[in-house]
């Protein structure tokens, strides 16, 4: 009689096994999300949110490192004007736009 009490409290019961076997793997999920998943997320929405207040006049520097002036936007493109050079017009993505400095910023 003895016996099978201490047997009953050795084995533990399959609701316990899966919480400790579950539990670890949550927590680790959980601390990824917080970790790498979701600062990503606001550091797009912080990106999608800049490339919709593009503007004509803006000054821009591009993930290519020039720097340029908007002078025309359609939807998913953008002319940018690059130098003192009034030729040089380049047409690319708004998603190659790595940095925007807005012409009242700039006093």
């Amino acid at each position: 009689m003895f016996y099978s009490i201490l047997a009953e409290q050795a084995q533990p019961g399959m609701g316990e096994l899966l919480i400790s076997t579950i539990l670890p793997f949550a927590f680790v999920i959980a601390i990824m999300y917080f970790m790498m998943i979701r600062p990503q997320q606001k550091e797009q929405k912080k990106k999608d949110l800049m490339l919709k207040e593009l503007a004509v006049g803006d000054t821009v520097l591009t993930t290519s490192g020039f720097y340029g002036t908007i002078i025309d936007i359609t939807d998913d493109t953008v002319i940018v004007e690059f130098g003192n050079n009034r030729n040089c017009r380049i047409p690319m993505q708004k998603a190659a736009v790595a940095m925007v400095e807005k012409p009242e910023d700039a006093q």
